[in-house]
């Protein structure tokens, strides 16, 4: 039986944005998040990390930096009795010179491969499924993979309106992840 999924952007999202995150000292949660996460896990809702990382292709970092930074988020959440199922990260930039990460691919916001590759290794139901972000592209990979979307105002959202003319509208703009929970939870239970 497949279950719905909030798929959540990690930088902006969940911990603040700053920029390529080189150093896991820079692992900061954003206010409510973790209380955010718990009442979804709570909900009955995977939650899911859907996170473009293209510093590997830059040559920033490895993607064994990567996978440390999503335990040690892991371990930033467990005080607030919230969990992450899985991560899921695309490592490509189509400009990196690097031939293993240099290319064009389907799992780079807005496109939405990793949410589909999600779903079917996590038995997720799309279409009752949500993805919340901080930028227009991770309300394009949403629509696109057939999920429900929230936009978030934390982040570099700002930065990134007003949106680009092809962009789908989210099914709400909201303030920050725990105003989105909210949102999602009432939703789901009509």
């Amino acid at each position: 039986m497949t279950r719905p999924a909030v798929f959540l952007d990690r930088d902006g999202t969940i911990i603040e944005d700053v920029g390529y995150l080189r150093d896991l000292s820079q692992i900061d949660l954003l206010p409510w998040a973790g209380d955010a996460i718990r009442l979804l896990n709570d909900g009955g809702f995977a939650v899911v990390v859907i996170t473009n990382q293209s510093g590997v292709a830059r040559g920033y970092f490895a993607e064994a930096h990567v996978q440390a930074t999503h335990r040690a988020l892991d371990a930033a959440l467990a005080p607030h009795g919230a969990r992450i199922e899985a991560y899921y990260y695309c490592p490509h930039y189509p400009q990196s010179s690097d031939p293993r990460y240099g290319r064009e691919c389907d799992c780079r916001k807005p496109a939405s491969g990793l949410l589909r590759q999600a779903a079917v290794d996590l038995d997720i139901d799309l279409g009752r499924s949500w993805m919340v972000g901080d930028w227009w592209r991770d309300v394009q990979a949403g629509v696109g993979a057939g999920a429900r979307t929230i936009l978030i105002r934390t982040g570099r959202s700002e930065a990134h309106r007003p949106a680009p003319p092809e962009a789908p509208q989210p099914d709400a703009i909201l303030n920050n992840l725990m105003e989105a929970a909210g949102w999602i939870l009432r939703s789901s239970s009509r």
